[in-house]
């Protein structure tokens, strides 16, 4: 039994890391035909100026496990509103590029959230832990749209609550979680 645990352990060991931390999602209640979508960033894709349109709650990972050199201000979370330096976070980019549509949802991480940017400023400020093959377009217009609302879970803060509706550009948000079991460390 410990020679096979032992096995086991060497295999997982070198198959590198994993950078799945965004686990999970759903729509609960939508005007659409949307399905939760987790996108893999190694797949070349752009995100913002429409690129989707399509009713889809969207999630993928950016950087993971990367100690912050300096802090960094979320509008969501965080002490009085900031992630301070030293912190070791996994960053998510959570998004909904519809034309019409509306929907109550989650998306689930592997760890507790710290924190959220959900608007132009605190996005731009952080974009340095995107560290990824993504193409963002109009990054002047991310964030999130007048009456849309995003908030951590009181009871499971792995969980991210969205209500929000679609049009042009959409809604965009970074997602900061605690360090990443499912991540690698940058």
């Amino acid at each position: 039994m410990i020679r096979q645990a032992s096995a086991i352990a060497m295999l997982l060991s070198a198959a590198g890391p994993v950078g799945a931390v965004v686990l999970d999602g759903e729509i609960l209640r939508q005007s659409g035909t949307g399905q939760f979508v987790k996108l893999d960033p190694e797949d070349v894709f752009a995100v913002g100026e429409d690129t989707f349109d399509t009713d889809h709650l969207y999630a993928f990972d950016e950087d993971q496990n990367i100690v912050l050199d300096r802090a960094i201000r979320v509008d969501i979370g965080g002490e009085m509103g900031v992630i301070p330096g030293g912190t070791t976070v996994a960053s998510h980019y959570v998004f909904f590029d519809s034309v019409r549509g509306r929907h109550y949802g989650y998306v689930y991480f592997d760890a507790p959230i710290l924190g959220v940017a959900a608007f132009q400023d605190t996005m731009a400020a952080t974009d340095f832990l995107a560290n990824n093959e993504v193409v963002y377009l109009s990054t002047e217009l991310r964030g999130l749209e007048e009456g849309d609302q995003v908030w951590i879970d009181d009871e499971d803060p792995h969980k991210l609550w969205v209500y929000w509706a679609g049009s042009s550009p959409g809604d965009y948000i970074r997602v900061f979680t605690e360090w990443s079991p499912g991540g690698h460390m940058m």
